[in-house]
């Protein structure tokens, strides 16, 4: 499935690693895709809200259906949450620019998620 597909088709956005710090992109980015329409909330173990998102500690912690998680971790820490997406059996996985982990990927794809890697949402959001 391409990315604007994938964008299309999702109203509900997790971003797991969200930043309240205003040089970061994941908060930045959260941002835009709040203003563009979507149903976006966050998950950071340590923080409730950023700029009016709501924050989860967990994706097992939100209480309703979401359509993509959008992953702002290292490559390395994917892994340590593949089992709490397939938990929660959203329709897509995005790994954002710089995040690459292929066992995590394949993963995610064994479970039926479509799995996007290395690219950025706010980018290609503007190609669709």
């Amino acid at each position: 499935m391409d990315a604007c597909s994938i964008l299309k088709n999702s109203k509900t956005i997790a971003v797991v690693g969200i930043s309240d710090k205003p040089e970061r992109d994941s908060g930045r980015i959260a941002l835009f895709l709040k203003e563009k329409g979507y149903d976006v909330v966050g998950v950071h173990p340590n923080l409730k809200d950023v700029f009016g998102i709501k924050v989860y500690q967990s994706l097992k912690d939100i209480p309703h259906k979401i359509d993509l998680v959008d992953i702002f971790l290292s490559s390395d820490k994917v892994n340590l949450i593949v089992d709490d997406i397939i938990a929660i059996k959203p329709k897509y996985c995005w790994f954002q620019l710089g995040v690459i982990n292929n066992e995590a990927a394949s993963k995610l794809i064994e479970n039926e998620i479509p799995t996007i890697q290395n690219k950025c949402v706010a980018i290609e959001y503007r190609f669709c």
